[in-house]
């Protein structure tokens, strides 16, 4: 079980920005390497849901944009990620579900669009999200344009 904390940009302390970077840029740029400019400016409008293990070690993030950041008349869910240490042991899920509660929490009853690694589909699909059939490319990875209707 995970502790999670949910904060607009400006309270994150320099620690937890830290971890999230660190994360990041281990699994985006190092594991998948993927070279690519992570700090897009989006953070800072954003809320950065964290998830702590026992050890209060981040292991699993999210950012949760609110309408017109990413997309006009959704808001969004974006650099989900979770460590290698613990994959396969349910953190995406949780995270993910915690992700889509808080985006209502925050955000209310909007339609919540994703840019989905394409392989990540059926995962997603899951989660209640439906694929747009719009794929694309970026930073060289195929993803794929998913919507959340909320209930």
């Amino acid at each position: 079980m995970l502790r999670f904390s949910c904060l607009p940009f400006n309270q994150l302390t320099p620690r937890e920005l830290y971890a999230i970077m660190a994360l990041r840029q281990e699994v985006f740029v190092v594991e998948q390497n993927c070279p690519y400019l992570d700090a897009d400016g989006k953070d800072l409008a954003a809320w950065h849901l964290m998830g702590f293990n026992s050890e209060n070690n981040l292991i699993a993030y999210t950012r949760l944009l609110p309408e017109g950041v990413s997309y006009e008349g959704y808001s969004s869910i974006g650099r989900v990620v979770s460590s290698p240490a613990v994959r396969g042991a349910g953190a995406g899920r949780e995270v993910m579900q915690r992700s889509i509660d808080m985006c209502r929490h925050l955000f209310g009853p909007l339609p919540i669009k994703i840019g989905a690694q394409t392989y990540l589909l059926r995962f997603y699909e899951s989660l209640g999200f439906q694929s747009t059939g719009e794929e694309y490319l970026e930073d060289g990875i195929p993803h794929t344009k998913m919507i959340l209707i909320l209930q």
